[in-house]
């Protein structure tokens, strides 16, 4: 016998003695599970992904990840491909799709995790290669399992305020679900046509109208997902599919009142900053982060706001601009958490006029540094040059008819259209317009 045909022989024994426990083919033996639950779950996820991409993609930019100092954004290199500055109409564009991508992306986990209980068996399979093709599917599904339990688990930690990350969230977060995506695409372009096929082959309304007892499992095929030795069922596809609709539901209530307020905003328990807020007075809305917890005791007489461009450096009290040509805009407040603010009353002076008297009227950015000192992104960013410019853009003093509120800003804090909650910079002192 020569060399090779003891290696044919070798890899056949390997092959038919694969290792115990989840590595044998008899060890799966739920009934309901198979191509068609798998499926229609896919099928779920092949609508909700896209959206749940793009609108974090949209996020994302929404930082103006091009202008220098914008968080760790700007190191995205080849990944932020639309070189633009991110528009300020319509002035709640932000809050919707924020709200959409965190609601999305909650209300997605039980069918995540129904779908990766659906396919576990492949993660399984003996031997673990078998042709190039079977290489690509395992490498896709790698790729997507992976990629998707870490990106729902750090947008789950980030809206829970866990900010236990080995680096940047919003880099892990990012990166994570191209890999993610990467893994989506590749796999649904190989089981799109299988997926075509089971769902074709049993009607979703003849499925739901089967019970308990009338369960059967799907065929065996060999490296299929149908189990080879079925156990009785203890549920019907109609029960399991039901628990996960209504794990989903039950999500969408505790966490879409964040975003869309009203009544529903008492029961969004799953958001931190979704819940109601006592009082009617004029700075009574959600508050994402307390002068105390950031350093900021409050601004005594000393307090100066300190405006550099061209034109030399400029100060001036709080007396001082409230002196100057002040302005109302009506805006809301978002935030990356999917938090919302509905819009409230603003009054300040506009970003442009301001831009003026440092000589730039037609600046390219400006850093806004804060009094915060904590540091980080949250205490100063860039704003690009339309975001100056458009008129409901302020340095705002006044709330809702009062004074802004220490916990809101005061003496001065930044509000514009569109634009995350984070870049709407409380307790500002320094602004320094750019060419």
């Amino acid at each position: 016998m020569d060399v090779r045909e003891r290696l044919l022989k070798l890899n056949q024994r390997v092959n038919d003695n694969p290792p115990p426990g989840p590595f044998r083919p008899g060890f799966w033996r739920s009934p309901i599970r198979g191509p068609w639950l798998t499926s229609v779950l896919g099928a779920v996820l092949l609508l909700g992904i896209p959206v749940l991409f793009l609108t974090g993609l949209l996020s994302f930019l929404a930082y103006n990840p091009w202008l220098p100092g914008n968080g760790g954004r700007e190191g995205s290199h080849l990944l932020t491909f639309i070189p633009f500055h991110w528009p300020t109409h319509p002035s709640w564009g932000y809050r919707f799709s924020q709200g959409v991508h965190v609601t999305l992306g909650v209300t997605l986990i039980p069918v995540l995790l129904a779908k990766l209980w659906s396919v576990i068996p492949k993660l399984f399979e003996w031997p673990p290669v078998r042709s190039p093709a079977q290489a690509l599917e395992r490498a896709s599904l790698f790729l997507l399992v992976g990629g998707a339990v870490f990106t729902f688990v750090t947008g789950l930690l980030n809206i829970q305020y866990w900010y236990r990350f080995p680096g940047s969230f919003y880099r892990l977060h990012y990166y994570s679900s191209w890999v993610f995506v990467a893994g989506f695409v590749t796999h649904a372009a190989i089981k799109i046509p299988v997926m075509r096929k089971a769902l074709r082959a049993r009607r979703l309304r003849d499925e739901l109208s089967v019970d308990l007892a009338h369960t059967l499992p799907e065929p065996h095929v060999e490296h299929g997902l149908a189990p080879v030795q079925p156990a009785a069922p203890s549920i019907s596809r109609r029960g399991a599919l039901g628990l996960v609709a209504a794990g989903s539901l039950g999500l969408l209530v505790l966490t879409a009142g964040q975003t869309i307020g009203g009544p529903l905003r008492r029961v969004a328990l799953l958001a931190p900053r979704g819940g109601f807020v006592q009082g009617d007075g004029p700075n009574d809305f959600t508050v994402n982060v307390f002068a105390n917890n950031v350093g900021v005791r409050g601004a005594d007489d000393g307090w100066r706001l300190a405006i550099q461009g061209p034109s030399g450096s400029h100060t001036f009290t709080r007396d001082e601009l409230l002196a100057m040509p002040r302005y109302r805009a009506y805006l809301p407040i978002a935030c990356v958490e999917g938090w919302s603010v509905p819009a409230q009353h603003w009054e300040g002076v506009r970003l442009r006029d301001l831009a003026a008297v440092a000589g730039l009227p037609r600046a390219r950015s400006v850093f806004v540094e804060s009094l915060q000192t904590d540091g980080g992104e949250f205490g100063r960013g860039r704003l690009a040059g339309n975001q100056i410019r458009n008129p409901d853009s302020l340095l705002a003093l006044r709330v809702n008819g009062a004074d802004l509120s220490l916990d809101h800003g005061f003496p001065a804090r930044i509000i514009v259209p569109n634009n995350p909650g984070v870049r709407n910079t409380k307790w500002v002192h320094s602004l320094t317009f750019e060419a």
